[in-house]
C-alpha cells in the first residue's frame, strides 16, 4: 500500500494506503477521497469552522466495520486544535468530550487520512474560549419513506421554505448524499436549542396537519409510506447532521451537496429529476 509525506498548510503529514479501495462498487480509492476533500476545501472548511466535529470512520472502506468518533483520536498531534465540552446530560459537566476543530486544510487531511469519510457537526459553534454558543442555524431534515424520493422531498422543501420565509428566515437546500435532503436557515444566535427545536417541531406538525398525504412529523416507520418524514429533532443541541460537502459512506461516494432552489423547484414540478450526486460528478 502506498504511503507518502505531504506538506499541507505548513504542516508535514504522512498519508497512507492511498491505493486502498474504500468504495468497492466504484473502485474509489483513499487517495481519490483525499483528493476530493483537498479540492473542495474552500467549500467545506467554512461549513466546519468553529463546530466540534464528529467523525464516522470506515478505515477498511464502506463494506467494512465502522465506528463513530467524537473524542480526539489517540495519537493526535499537539498542533491539532480541539475543544473540550461537557457530555450532554452529564451531571454538572463532570463528563467531558474533546472534539477536534477543523481550522484548516491540514486538520481536514489528518482526519480524512484516518478513514473519516463522514463529517458531522451540530447546529451551533464555539466561541474563542471554547464555550458552546446558541445555535446559529436551524435544520429541517427531509427523510423520504418507502415509495417516496427526492421529488416528494422537493415538494415538501418548497412548503418549508414558504413557512420559513413568512417569519423572515432564508433557507438553503442540501441533498443529503443518502436518501433525502436538509434545509438550513440561518439564525441570529440568541435562542437556545430547546426553543429552536420547539419551533421546528411546531412547523413540522402544522405541515403534517395541512398535507397529511405528503408529510409526517412522526418517526414511526408504519406512518411513512409514500410520505416525507419532516425530522425536527436534529436541532437538539446534542445532535449533529452531515456537514454540507462531506462524503457519505454509501455504496457510491455520494456527497451532501448544496443545491440551487431552481433545481428543487424543477424536481417538485416533475420537469427534471433530482438525484444524489457523487464526488466525481461534483
Amino acid at each position: 500500500m502506498s504511503s507518502q509525506q505531504v506538506s499541507v498548510a505548513g504542516r508535514t503529514l504522512r498519508v497512507s494506503n492511498l491505493d486502498k479501495v474504500l468504495y468497492p462498487a466504484t473502485g474509489t480509492t483513499k487517495g481519490e477521497v483525499l483528493t476530493y476533500y483537498v479540492t473542495h476545501a474552500e467549500q467545506i472548511l467554512p461549513e466546519l469552522a468553529d463546530r466540534p466535529v464528529t467523525r464516522i470512520r470506515w478505515p477498511e472502506g464502506v463494506t467494512g466495520a465502522h465506528f463513530f468518533e467524537k473524542n480526539l483520536p489517540s495519537g493526535a498531534p499537539d498542533w491539532l486544535p480541539r475543544v473540550t465540552l461537557p457530555t450532554p446530560g452529564s451531571s454538572r459537566g463532570h463528563t467531558h468530550l474533546t472534539f477536534p476543530l477543523v481550522t484548516d486544510l491540514a486538520v481536514l487531511v489528518y482526519l480524512v487520512n484516518l478513514g473519516s469519510l463522514e463529517l458531522h457537526v451540530p447546529q451551533w459553534r464555539v466561541d474563542d474560549e471554547g464555550a458552546a454558543l446558541p445555535p446559529d442555524r436551524l435544520v429541517v431534515d427531509l427523510d423520504p419513506g418507502p415509495g417516496a424520493g427526492l421529488q416528494e422531498c422537493s415538494r415538501v422543501a418548497l412548503l418549508v421554505r414558504e413557512r420559513l420565509e413568512a417569519v423572515g428566515l432564508e433557507s438553503r437546500p442540501v441533498t443529503s448524499g443518502s436518501k433525502g435532503m436538509q434545509l438550513y436557515a440561518g439564525l441570529e444566535g440568541t435562542r437556545g436549542a430547546d426553543e429552536v427545536s420547539a419551533v421546528t417541531k411546531a412547523l413540522a406538525e402544522k405541515l403534517a396537519e395541512d398535507h397529511p398525504d405528503l408529510v409526517t412529523a412522526r418517526m414511526s416507520k408504519s406512518l411513512r409510506s409514500h410520505k416525507v418524514f419532516l425530522d425536527w429533532s436534529q436541532n437538539n443541541g446534542a445532535k449533529t447532521t452531515i456537514c454540507p460537502w462531506s462524503l457519505r459512506a454509501r455504496e457510491r461516494p455520494q456527497v451532501a451537496l448544496p443545491r440551487e432552489w431552481a433545481e428543487v423547484e424543477d424536481a417538485a414540478s416533475g420537469h427534471a429529476d433530482l438525484e444524489q450526486i457523487t464526488m466525481d460528478q461534483v
